[in-house]
């Protein structure tokens, strides 16, 4: 099957090679003519316009857009949309806002052209591991492209079958499934990304536990000088807070035991917030998943004006000093 990509970074690269190892045909496109031009040497269709990549799609077309989300997105299906007709799909792959999705089905909608947003999760590892996809969109559209999301998805793999599963029907086991209508496909990958929020941090508050434990502090029967790379490798094995972030965790534990060249700025890429303002709109109680994203705020500043007043007030209260910066 032929399928266009737009946006050749290392998500949108790396899938156009995956589709191209399962046989697919691609057509690719990128503002860099370098990245155009890497994936044409291993084997992909270069185009140089927006327009050059439409041309050398076949009708009924198909194009995955893999940029950045926000005005990045909302310029390259504004650009493409003319380009394209009645029957013809875009597809976004991207971090897109889910409500995003819905405005843009509605708008592409009159002139029959299909919107199908995917949420896709796989990162950096999707190239061998494959990426779970989380699919909005039409049913006529989706079904169409099948051979694709199945190319992309990691399969059964050796994990183990949920019980009763064989007798439910759908590609969820193949790590792809049809959500909803456009939109569901994003609001699903946001409600994932606030949940990995919350899981990463249990796993960086817990890490950092075990570490304090070796605080000179403590008194000397309950001070424990633990090797964190060792715990995060024992609690991969049969453990039941075993899981792929825990294995990236071993790794990196592994690797620089003290995170030297880390520096604990966290940012958040919109998901987060996004799966807050959804639980404050179904007022649905997420402490853990708040509480995660308001962390990542926290990692980037250094003494907030909230604690120097906190600060002030422990003072004036009860004369109370508190060390200097760094004391």
């Amino acid at each position: 099957m032929q399928l266009g990509m737009i946006g050749l970074g290392r998500m949108g690269a790396n899938m156009t090679r995956r589709l191209m190892k399962a046989g697919h045909d691609c057509v690719v496109y990128d503002r860099n003519p370098e990245q155009v031009a890497t994936l044409s040497a291993d084997g992909a269709v270069g185009a140089n316009s927006l327009d050059d990549f439409a041309a050398k799609l076949h009708v009924p077309r198909a194009a995955w857009v893999m940029v950045p989300s926000g005005a990045p997105t909302e310029s390259t299906v504004n650009e493409l949309a003319p380009l394209f007709v009645a029957g013809d799909t875009i597809i976004d792959g991207g971090n897109s806002y889910f409500k995003d999705d819905v405005r843009r089905g509605k708008a592409l909608k009159p002139r029959g052209i299909h919107y199908v947003d995917v949420g896709t999760s796989g990162g950096v590892w999707g190239l061998e591991r494959g990426y779970c996809l989380m699919i909005g969109g039409p049913t006529e559209a989706v079904e169409r492209l099948d051979p694709i999301f199945k190319a992309l998805a990691p399969g059964r793999g050796d994990i183990p079958r949920t019980p009763k599963r064989d007798q439910t029907p759908g590609s969820a086991e193949e790590g792809y499934i049809h959500c909803g209508p456009s939109g569901a496909g994003h609001f699903v990958k946001m409600v994932h990304n606030g949940i990995e929020y919350g899981l990463m941090q249990a796993y960086g508050e817990g890490f950092d536990i075990l570490r304090g434990a070796r605080s000179e502090e403590l008194p000397d029967d309950i001070r424990y000088d633990l090797n964190l790379a060792d715990v995060a490798e024992v609690w991969r094995r049969g453990s039941v807070v075993e899981s792929w972030l825990l294995d990236l965790t071993a790794m990196a534990l592994l690797e620089d035991p003290n995170l030297t060249n880390y520096t604990g700025f966290v940012e958040d890429s919109g998901e987060g917030r996004w799966t807050i303002q959804a639980a404050i709109d179904e007022a649905v109680p997420a402490d853990v998943l708040s509480v995660s994203l308001f962390s990542r705020f926290r990692s980037r500043r250094d003494h907030t004006f909230a604690e120097k007043v906190l600060s002030a007030m422990r003072y004036k209260f009860g004369g109370h000093v508190e060390r200097p910066s760094g004391g």
